[in-house]
């Protein structure tokens, strides 16, 4: 064999043995990128996510992600927006199916104590927050909205912590229960978020088993579960009558599925077979800026939705 066409031989097939080992070969481009993709689970981008493919006004986005496939939105700020803006983000999902998504119901205390106090004031603006996003919801057409109880209190038992962060939902679950409304509580790692009360899946279960309300659930991020306890499928499955919202993220940089150690296309598998119809938001950055980014996060999920 000549050297001249022995070397392209080899070229083509070092190519070829590239592709055949790319993380993304499950799924041909022409499947990766055509719009109106079957997903099988709910997913939900953030305002953001593709603000270079689909524009930078959120509603635009809102066109964009509709004709991805994708039939879900969460905005953790949807609370803080103008309610002119609400009304507008609203109608637009309406018009393209989409559902919204969680968005923060409350102002979080990330460095003092508040609901594990048992401070009557904070209790107090914590059910304030509530009841007045319970009108966002409505606005927005919203059936949950995320709960951190916020930062531990040193100077408490933990039991007792944990008595007062109950008291409190009982009574937020009594504000939520006749408008349908579910609160999420949500768990979050040490590593980004160091001395809060609420840290993993078994804690939060318990919490809402105390609760025995239909409008107390947990929110399982699994980026946050993956640093705080691992063992993400057993938990799923141990918690699974009290999840009501999942969020995503891959470890480390939460960032999109495929980009860290989550064998996300296993534990979205797990989370189909079990029926789920709920909605997982993409809580998460893109790897990579701009339009290629954007493309690299549509083409993991349609990647991850390939079992």
């Amino acid at each position: 064999m000549k050297r001249r066409n022995f070397i392209k031989k080899s070229m083509v097939a070092s190519s070829a043995a590239m592709v055949s080992t790319n993380i993304f070969s499950a799924v041909p481009d022409k499947e990766a990128f055509r719009e109106n993709f079957d997903f099988k689970l709910n997913f939900a981008p953030h305002d953001g996510m593709f603000k270079h493919l689909g524009g930078s006004d959120i509603l635009d986005q809102l066109n964009f992600i509709a004709s991805q496939g994708f039939k879900s939105f969460e905005d953790n700020e949807m609370r803080n927006r103008p309610v002119e803006l609400q009304l507008k983000i609203a109608k637009r999902m309406q018009d393209k199916g989409i559902e919204m998504g969680v968005f923060v119901a409350h102002k979080i205390y990330w460095s003092e104590p508040n609901l594990a106090s048992g401070d009557s004031e904070k209790r107090k603006e914590f059910l304030r927050d509530i009841k007045n996003s319970v009108e966002v919801a409505k606005r927005v057409n919203a059936k949950w909205m995320t709960v951190v109880p916020g930062h531990v209190d040193l100077d408490q038992n933990m039991a007792y912590q944990t008595e007062h962060v109950v008291e409190t939902l009982k009574q937020a679950a009594a504000i939520l229960e006749p408008h349908g409304i579910i609160m999420v509580l949500e768990p979050l790692n040490f590593r980004d978020h160091p001395g809060l009360f609420l840290t993993e899946s078994p804690q939060a279960y318990q919490i809402c088993k105390a609760v025995n309300s239909p409008s107390c659930k947990i929110l399982f991020d699994i980026y946050h579960q993956q640093i705080q306890e691992g063992n993400l499928i057993p938990n799923i499955e141990k918690c699974w009558d009290e999840i009501a919202y999942f969020q995503i993220g891959d470890n480390p940089g939460r960032k999109e599925p495929t980009t860290g150690e989550i064998n996300y296309k296993n534990v979205f598998k797990y989370i189909h077979s079990k029926g789920f119809k709920g909605i997982l938001g993409m809580e998460h950055g893109n790897s990579i800026t701009g339009k290629k980014g954007e493309e690299a996060v549509l083409k993991a999920y349609k990647m991850s939705s390939n079992f």
